[in-house]
C-alpha cells in the first residue's frame, strides 16, 4: 500500500498541491467513494477547483452540472457515474453516443474505450478510491 503511494505521489503531483497525504491514505482505504468525496477529488484534478470540504465540493461540482442529477452526497458512485463526473469535470469529448446522449453508460463505454478503464468491468459496481486515483491517473496521463 505504502509503495502504491509513493508511485502515486510521484506520478499524480496535481493531486498533492493541496490535498494532504491523509486524505489520500483515506480514500485509498475506501471500498465505495461517496459523491462528496468524489467531487472533492475530481474538482482540484482536474483544476476546477480547490475545495477543502467536502460538502461544498459536492454543492459546486452540482451548481456546475458535474455530476448526475439524482446525485447524493453520501451515496457510493458507481463506475458509469464516476465515468460521468470524469468525463464532464476533465471536458472530455468523447464519441458519437456521449455526444449525443451525455449519458453516464456511454461515458463509462467511452471511458473504457480510452482504455482509463482497463479490463471488463460492471458500469454498476461501486468505485473504491483507489480506482478513482488510478482512472485520474490515467486521465492525466492522457493530457501530457
Amino acid at each position: 500500500m505504502k509503495i502504491f503511494l509513493l508511485c502515486l505521489l510521484i506520478a499524480v503531483p496535481c493531486l498533492l498541491f493541496a490535498q494532504t497525504a491523509d486524505e489520500i491514505e483515506t480514500l485509498l482505504n475506501t471500498n465505495a467513494v461517496t459523491y462528496a468525496q468524489a467531487a472533492r477529488f475530481v474538482l482540484e484534478a482536474a483544476d476546477i477547483a480547490a475545495i477543502k470540504d467536502k460538502g461544498e465540493a459536492f454543492k459546486y461540482a452540482k451548481e456546475q452540472n458535474l455530476l448526475p442529477q439524482k446525485a447524493e452526497p453520501d451515496a457510493a458512485v458507481t463506475l458509469e457515474n464516476i465515468s460521468y463526473v470524469l468525463m464532464k469535470s476533465f471536458n472530455i469529448k468523447g464519441g458519437i453516443m456521449y455526444a449525443i446522449t451525455k449519458s453516464p453508460h456511454y461515458a463509462y463505454r467511452e471511458l473504457a474505450y480510452l482504455n482509463v478503464i482497463q479490463n471488463r468491468a460492471d458500469p454498476s459496481v461501486y468505485v473504491s478510491g483507489e480506482q478513482l486515483l488510478y482512472y485520474i491517473s490515467r486521465i492525466l496521463a492522457m493530457e501530457n
